[in-house]
């Protein structure tokens, strides 16, 4: 398993670089410039290379080291881009100087440019900025006008609105201009609030299996160590693919969803669910359980570091308003040492109730006999939960509503369903998963699987169904798939209301908001005159990664908002699972 671990990282280091060397060197992408022309005026900017941007709010011009004043600037028109104001191509700017104290012959000045920017294939650049000596003839420069500061933004008004922020975005500027440690203990409690999401919860079997797999001689020391371990792991697996996504723009999660991954992981999680049942002992090799034995015991740490960051990568985040604003603040700013400790403190945020769980497994094992036995089944059973649950991302709903059903029934009849003795607790708990599971297969025979509903199907047998003003029918979403489609949807519909949904099957925030929000009939009302598109990113191929990266969009779910002149309203944008009143009240806001 190490060197299954070094040559994952190995990989993903390699595929990090094949992928930065498609992008222009910081040099190559902007070139900024300063030059006296005839009049007396200079001008200045930033030549940039094709499908390279500036943010006009992050671009600087100023004057310094002169007595020659700054008279007016003018701007070159910025341009919307993903709700933020840029240049899409080079902008000129002239600056008007004044001579207010008659000054004559040469004088010397500099001009300063500052400039940050974006590649529109996902890479941010670091901050930019060049110092340039001129000569200007002050006698051409005449005394009057209205001297304005030396230094002066490029902003064509003098006076705009405060922008509103979007929660990314306002997470985003918590951590440009908080205090380190409260940026720290911040992303600390956002990972505590995840932790309680469904996102979270298929580690909890893993972390547990895990620790009952240690044997019956487990501590609540080794219990706690071990916890650790595995959490740390995560962190810093969460911590690296973050950073790359952000530096990047890689969904990199995404490209751990890919079918042989979820199969290979799956199949992980079977192996180690009959291991539990008895069928077999996992161990290594005895020549190397004797060399680590001599090496203070450290194998079983280094299987549960394996196992943490592989969870991590593949059971996967979801991508929530914290973890988007990590990576928009390591996208612009190119910050990734700040951006990586506040993704690794919200990891460890997640991870600590992990901890708690692992070192419960250990304190509370029963001693060997029957309840051990017991233990490890139930421990197997979720194991097996966790590879169907894991399934359902890559297959069809039915099949792993099928496999559930068939899971319940044999764990039903394995804790004594048919047999004439036992504990009522155990009879009640099997009878009740057995006929729950029996619902699931019917669900599935009657072809509308559901293991929320299972039984839903029998509603269409009797009666009509009421429908009252609208409200209880479907959402219907209009899918695309690449950005051809999605601008031709979007020009046919301007001057309407439009929400576009970033969603992908294997994505667990997305179902949530599907059963649960977009269920809801209160949503469905607020949804009515809106039209709904769905940017379908399953496959996260390149036309895929093209519609993400147009709008920013880090990973699904992510739900974006358009006014009648098809504009991003970038401030109501949405990122994560919300809740069906809170998405009600948003709606109104608009």
């Amino acid at each position: 398993m190490r060197y299954f671990t070094k040559l994952f990282l190995l990989l993903a280091l390699i595929s990090s670089y094949m992928y930065a060397a498609d992008f222009l060197m910081p040099e190559e992408a902007f070139k900024p410039y300063a030059k006296v022309n005839d009049k007396m005026q200079v001008e200045a900017g930033v030549v940039i290379a094709p499908e390279i941007y500036l943010y006009k709010d992050k671009l600087h011009i100023k004057l310094k080291d002169t007595e020659l004043k700054l008279k007016d600037i003018k701007a070159p028109q910025s341009e919307d881009h993903d709700g933020q104001q840029v240049y899409m191509t080079t902008p000129n700017f002239i600056l008007e100087l004044a001579n207010p104290k008659g000054l004559t012959g040469k004088q010397n000045l500099s001009v300063v440019v500052s400039y940050q920017g974006c590649s529109s294939r996902g890479l941010c650049y670091n901050p930019g900025e060049k110092e340039f000596s001129l000569s200007v003839d002050a006698s051409k420069i005449a005394k009057e006008g209205v001297l304005a500061p030396v230094e002066k933004k490029t902003e064509v008004s003098k006076e705009e609105p405060i922008k509103e922020l979007s929660e990314t975005d306002a997470i985003a500027d918590t951590i440009k201009s908080g205090n380190i440690v409260v940026v720290l203990l911040t992303f600390l409690g956002f990972g505590l609030l995840l932790a309680m999401t469904p996102c979270v919860f298929p580690m909890i079997p893993i972390i547990s299996g895990v620790i009952v797999s240690q044997g019956e001689g487990i501590t609540t020391r080794k219990a706690f160590a071990l916890s650790v371990v595995y959490v740390l792991a995560m962190a810093v697996a969460y911590t690296i693919a973050g950073v790359l996504a952000g530096l990047f723009g890689a969904n990199l999660q995404a490209a751990l969803q890919t079918p042989w991954v979820i199969y290979s992981f799956s199949f992980v999680f079977v192996a180690l669910a009959f291991s539990m049942f008895g069928f077999y002992e996992l161990k290594l090799p005895d020549a190397l359980v004797a060399k680590v034995s001599s090496n203070n015991n450290r194998g079983g740490y280094i299987g549960v570091a394996i196992m943490g960051f592989l969870s991590a990568l593949i059971v996967g985040p979801c991508v929530a308003a914290p973890l988007a604003g990590a990576l928009v603040y390591i996208g612009q700013t190119g910050d990734a040492v700040l951006g990586g400790m506040a993704l690794f403190s919200m990891s460890i945020g997640m991870g600590l109730p992990l901890i708690v769980v692992g070192v419960s497994a250990g304190k509370f094992m029963p001693k060997p006999g029957a309840w051990m036995t017991m233990v490890t089944a139930i421990f197997g059973v979720m194991m097996l939960g966790v590879a169907i649950w894991m399934l359902e991302k890559v297959v069809d709903p039915a099949i792993t509503t099928l496999l559930y059903g068939f899971l319940g029934i044999g764990f039903a009849i394995y804790l004594g369903l048919f047999e004439k003795e036992g504990h009522v607790f155990k009879k009640s708990v099997s009878v009740i998963m057995f006929i729950y599971s029996v619902a699931l297969f019917l669900s599935f025979l009657a072809g509308s699987a559901s293991m929320v509903h299972p039984l839903g199907f029998l509603k269409g047998s009797g009666g009509a169904v009421v429908v009252q003003n609208g409200a209880a029918k479907d959402l219907k979403f209009q899918v695309v798939t690449s950005i051809e489609e999605l601008d031709s949807l979007l020009e046919a519909n301007k001057g309407k209301k439009i929400m576009l949904d970033f969603a992908a099957d294997w994505c667990t925030s997305c179902k949530e908001l599907e059963e649960i929000t977009f269920a809801d009939a209160g949503v469905k009302e607020a949804l009515s005159d809106y039209v709904l598109i769905r940017a379908d990113v399953t496959k996260n191929g390149e036309k895929e990664k093209a519609m993400s990266q147009k709008y920013g969009v880090f990973g699904p779910p992510a739900l974006i908002f358009f006014d009648a002149n098809l504009k991003v309203k970038g401030s109501k944008t949405i990122i994560g699972f919300i809740e069906p009143e809170k998405f009600v009240a948003h709606i109104n806001s608009l």
